[in-house]
């Protein structure tokens, strides 16, 4: 059995690869599946060994084509199935590669135990079940899933907007930013390379920089109002008065809107960004409920998004909250940037932290130039082949650094703690000993660093002996501590020293003492008001903790307006 397109040998094919090694009573199967959806959009090669798998990969690689997904039987002739799946890394390290597991041995605890551990040491990502009887739509929909990731982290994805800038920093780096709080696929150009020249043709004349809509339509260095505007989200709310009113646009604020809405309550989601929070800078959550193969940070959000606004939920985008007081009625007033209000009968404060500046000025120079805040499920590209650090100890720098692994060089993860154990789940810790080109260096941090229009190195210190080091440098990637965006919340809503909400029993003993009541288990020192996610003192950060705080402050939010009757 052999390539199933015959136009492959002809010239220089430009369609992405798909590859499925196995069994022949297997391959049968995947082959007619793979062959009648994605022939006319992608090359499918189907082999039964392990040899042939490597010796065409070899050529491919050879010949500059791309592959995009591989697919093996847990049995080949030659070799298992995830041996073969680990040494695709070599020769494609972007392609998606999954194991094929026959129908009766899902649920089984050894091949459970077997698939974890593959994935765990980086041998392979993900697994799908051998079709049934055609068409298997459930194989489908994992393969198109494999295909959105891939094409996602290549930024292939459809509707994906175009930035084109003078210099990587500056302005250009603000839109790219707007884009990723957005959930937004985004791709950049300088403006003197061939694909700007080619997205520009006959364009005339224009201002940098500049967004190139999927569309076709172009926007001059626009606000981030005229960006929100252009992508079809919401930026004005469409009433003053709610049942509800969110602040935060994050995992928990999205929650607290799907099931706020779900309920009847008139919501409003208030953002000075777009969707999906620090989440977004997650480029695979794994351990989240309900996706065994993962979801990134930006396709969560949309999800989320898309399922709020369709059970009656409206989002004011772009929007800054700065002040919020009690009116004589019991409701909430929320103050907008832009002098317009809305009155809440209940509030949510869901705005989420984001990582702390490291407050280096040469570095704190070079924004969008080599150095990023979180941003590494957008900025992987264009650090393909290049030596990269990434600073933070949680989940979501590791995640980045497995992600850029897929493109750069040599990745290397400097973590303040004495070790990836201490801040770090489990599965993330075990995946990035097993990667090869991850290196690790435990009580490190960054002191010091700089170059001319992009980095070039940095100095790293030894948080036990004090010695310093001067490192060659290509990018570096910043996940680091969390920063609570409230400061812009009254005095009369308590916070602890480093500025997260105080709600519930961990209020003063004097809250609530004039209304006869102990406040509710998230409701803040201003009555009405509730706090969620990684915004509140003691929160668990997880997508998951937020998410189920976001459901149960509706919960709350009914209590409050009964009350009010």
């Amino acid at each position: 059995m052999g390539d199933t397109d015959p136009t492959h040998r002809s010239g220089a094919p430009t369609r992405p690869v798909l590859i499925a090694v196995a069994q022949p009573d297997v391959l049968s199967q995947v082959e007619r599946e793979l062959h009648n959806r994605y022939r006319s959009d992608y090359r499918v090669v189907c082999l039964r060994s392990r040899e042939a798998t490597l010796a065409l990969l070899e050529e491919l690689a050879g010949t500059g084509q791309q592959v995009a997904l591989v697919l093996a039987g847990e049995e080949l002739a030659d070799a298992s199935g995830t041996a073969l799946l680990a040494e695709v890394r070599r020769t494609f390290p972007q392609a998606l590669r999954a194991l094929l597991v026959e129908w009766g041995r899902l649920g089984d605890s050894r091949t459970g135990d077997a698939i974890f551990e593959a994935i765990s040491r980086g041998r392979m990502d993900h697994y799908l079940l051998v079709p049934s009887q055609p068409p298997d739509e459930q194989f489908h929909q994992a393969v198109s899933s494999f295909l959105l990731t891939w094409a996602e982290s290549r930024q292939r994805a459809p509707h994906t907007a175009n930035v084109i800038g003078q210099s990587w920093s500056g302005r250009a780096y603000e839109l790219r930013s707007v884009l990723e709080r957005c959930a937004l696929p985004h791709r950049f150009h300088l403006a003197d390379s061939d694909e700007a020249r080619v997205l520009l043709a006959g364009a005339g004349r224009r201002s940098f920089p500049l967004i190139v809509w999927p569309d076709g339509n172009i926007l001059e260095d626009p606000s981030d109002a005229e960006i929100a505007k252009a992508s079809g989200t919401t930026v004005e709310p469409d009433r003053q008065e709610y049942d509800l009113v969110i602040v935060g646009g994050g995992p928990a604020g999205l929650s607290a809107g799907v099931y706020g809405a779900s309920e009847g309550l008139h919501t409003l989601v208030i953002d000075s960004g777009g969707v999906g929070g620090q989440a977004t800078a997650s480029s695979s959550i794994r351990n989240y409920l309900g996706f065994p193969r993962g979801v990134s940070g930006g396709e969560l959000a949309r999800r989320a998004f898309e399922q709020a606004w369709v059970f009656g939920a409206r989002f004011a985008f772009m929007q800054r909250v700065t002040g919020l007081e009690l009116d004589r009625d019991g409701g909430v007033v929320v103050t907008l940037q832009n002098g317009g209000v809305v009155v809440g009968r209940s509030v949510v404060l869901a705005m989420g932290a984001t990582y702390r500046r490291l407050g280096i000025g040469s570095l704190e120079d070079l924004q969008g130039a080599g150095v990023f805040y979180g941003a590494a499920a957008s900025e992987a590209t264009s650090v393909s082949g290049e030596d990269v650090y990434v600073v933070g100890g949680a989940n979501s720098a590791g995640q980045a650094a497995l992600h850029l692994a897929r493109f750069a060089r040599r990745v290397t993860l400097v973590v303040r703690a004495g070790s990836l154990e201490s801040g770090m789940s489990h599965y993330l810790v075990r995946q990035i000993e097993a990667t090869p080109h991850i290196d690790v260096r435990t009580g490190t941090e960054v002191v010091d660093g700089g170059g001319g229009t992009w980095l070039e190195y940095l100095v790293l210190r030894d948080r036990a002996g004090g010695g310093e080091e001067k490192v060659d440098a290509d990018a570096l990637f910043l996940m680091i501590g969390a920063v609570p965006h409230t400061d812009w919340l009254p005095p009369t809503i308590e916070r602890d020293p480093s500025g997260f909400v105080m709600t519930g029993s961990d209020l003063g003993a004097g809250a609530f003492g004039s209304l006869g009541r102990p406040p509710l288990p998230l409701e803040t020192s201003l009555p009405g008001v509730l706090a969620v996610g990684d915004v509140r003192h003691g929160s668990v950060r997880r997508v998951a903790s937020a998410v189920g705080e976001g459901s149960i402050a509706i919960r709350l939010v009914h209590r409050l307006l009964t009350a009010q009757g």
